[in-house]
């Protein structure tokens, strides 16, 4: 292998750890790292492989809470359907570069909000589910990412641990499953793409029950917040390295930026441990 390859293999190592704990974070972390050696068109195909299989693992790992919420996930099914198909039409047809710059930079001010305790769940959570699926079937098909803004989502909307995971695995592996069909239909996996593939299932057969040994008995609040610190560094890197893509900002501008939101996230987490120890020595 290559130091590329190899480069990419160590990331998807992490990455499935990642995702392995919280339940997303592969295509989030693995993707930034990735570009710089192989083009969206290969790389896709690849992830989303590795992705249906991470999901279907996840899914068996949270059935018990899927019929909890189901009622809660089908809406945004319905929309994540044709965004998908829009997503590999754009894939095909145009960069996703662009859209993935727009994503991270509207993802990450929310997500810090999150992450400082501000939450404003959704009243009319219902009718605003099919846009949002739509919008994130679309970005799934075009980049392979969506985790960030589907755990944004449940985290504001007050999931529970056990919830969230099991809210998680059912729409991505709707999501996933459709993307595959829809790459194949448009001729999207090659001999490159495979291999690729071939490559990096080792990093992830490896990553994810560290991952899942490391976070599953952490307490609920403790996980929320692991989510959005986490949430915010991968979006803050992704926004980092599409910037710099997209030829906004020079590279020192943009990973002084991302050094930045690990400054912020680092005190919001100090700031929260500090509650709760004060909290625990109260009780």
């Amino acid at each position: 292998m290559s130091a590329g390859e190899l480069l990419i293999a160590g990331t998807a190592l992490i990455a499935a750890a990642v995702n392995g704990g919280l339940g997303y974070g592969f295509s989030s972390i693995t993707v930034p790292v990735a570009l710089l050696f192989r083009a969206s068109r290969a790389l896709n195909p690849a992830l989303v492989l590795l992705e249906l299989f991470i999901n279907a693992l996840a899914l068996v790992a949270n059935r018990r809470g899927l019929a909890a919420v189901l009622p809660r996930v089908w809406p945004l099914l319905l929309g994540a359907v044709p965004g998908v198909v829009l997503g590999s039409l754009v894939l095909v047809s145009a960069s996703p570069g662009p859209l993935r710059l727009f994503t991270f930079a509207a993802l990450l001010p929310l997500i810090l909000l999150q992450s400082a305790g501000i939450r404003r769940p959704l009243r009319g959570e219902r009718a605003a589910a099919v846009p949002a699926g739509a919008a994130l079937g679309l970005l799934y098909g075009a980049t392979t990412i969506s985790g960030p803004p589907l755990a944004l989502l449940f985290n504001n909307q007050g999931l529970a641990r056990d919830e969230f995971r099991a809210a998680l695995s059912l729409f991505r592996i709707a999501e996933s499953s459709c993307t595959a069909v829809a790459y194949l239909a448009l001729g999207l996996f090659s001999a490159e793409s495979l291999r690729l593939s071939g490559q990096l299932a080792p990093a992830v057969l490896v990553g994810l029950p560290i991952g899942y040994a490391l976070l599953r008995k952490l307490p609920v609040e403790t996980f929320r917040r692991t989510c959005m610190a986490v949430d915010a560094l991968l979006v803050g890197f992704g926004l980092a390295r599409s910037v710099i893509a997209q030829g906004v900002a020079s590279p020192a501008l943009a990973w002084a930026g991302f050094a930045a939101v690990f400054c912020i996230e680092a005190v919001l987490v100090a700031s929260w441990l500090r509650g709760r120890d004060r909290a625990e020595a109260t009780t």
